[in-house]
């Protein structure tokens, strides 16, 4: 009996232990730390690799990428709690290059604490364009260093997807361009994404950490709309293609995997 409350008293200890550890652990999470998300862009569950030719997405349609360019903007995190961490809006427009090997975006000096879902945006808002160009700051430049503006008029290329395909009606190697964005207040394709993390994002002055998104860019034309090049294999200023495409690009976005600490 004496042995048994031994027993008994020492697994106690160790659960009063394990707590008390998890507790100092959740307490030292103070200051702040940096978030980076990795797109780790892909196409029907292979890797893309711009010039090679993927296997046939569910249309059927085969296709050799040789651009997929995107933005993603207006990043956001929610906390355990339910408050959202807002990043600052000036700082938060980026360009996912897969030609130019671009696939990673920073944001450093994120409050300190446990993060469940990770919100971001696809495209430039209205708000944003509506500062005009003298608003725009650096990234102006970056998007037609990138292949992302029309003009300034016209606006912003949130999606420049491009390269040849072949398919059942359509066996000659032909060329396709997706130019998706907004065309005014009329025609809003700027869309929002949100992804509950398999993990909490762990963030403090002594621990950065990193998302790392796959992506499958098949989905963009195998969506919750079927968009088939064969019949249309330009689509940029489109009031019906185009906002399905938007909707499409939005479910291109999956988790994999959260790495809380340094690296990927």
């Amino acid at each position: 009996m004496k042995n048994y409350k031994i027993i008994v008293a020492s697994i106690f200890s160790l659960i009063l232990f394990s707590c008390s550890d998890n507790d100092e652990t959740d307490s030292e999470l103070t200051g702040n730390g940096e978030v980076s998300i990795t797109f780790d862009n892909g196409f029907n569950g292979n890797d893309l690799i711009i010039g090679a030719k993927n296997s046939a997405n569910t249309n059927g349609e085969e296709l050799t990428i040789t651009r997929l360019n995107y933005i993603v903007s207006n990043f956001s995190l929610i906390d355990v709690d339910g408050n959202e961490y807002i990043f600052p809006k000036d700082d938060s427009y980026f360009i996912i290059s897969q030609e130019n090997e671009i696939e990673d975006v920073v944001l450093p000096e994120i409050p300190a604490g446990e993060y469940t879902t990770l919100k971001f945006g696809v495209g430039v808002d209205q708000e944003k364009y509506l500062q005009g160009a003298d608003g725009q700051g650096d990234f102006l430049t970056l998007a037609e260093d990138n292949e992302m503006m029309w003009s300034w008029q016209a606006g912003y290329k949130f999606l420049n997807f491009e390269g040849n395909f072949t398919s059942d009606t359509v066996t000659e190697v032909t060329d396709f361009k997706i130019h998706m964005g907004s065309h005014g207040s009329s025609l809003d394709n700027y869309k929002e994404v949100s992804l509950a993390l398999p993990i909490n994002v762990k963030v403090s002055d002594d621990m950065d950490s990193n998302i790392h998104l796959k992506i499958d860019a098949s989905k963009i034309l195998t969506g919750s709309t079927s968009i088939k090049l064969s019949e249309k294999s330009v689509i940029m200023v489109d009031e019906v293609k185009s906002p399905q495409i938007a909707v499409n690009t939005t479910e291109m976005f999956a988790v994999d995997h959260v790495h809380n600490g340094n690296g990927h």
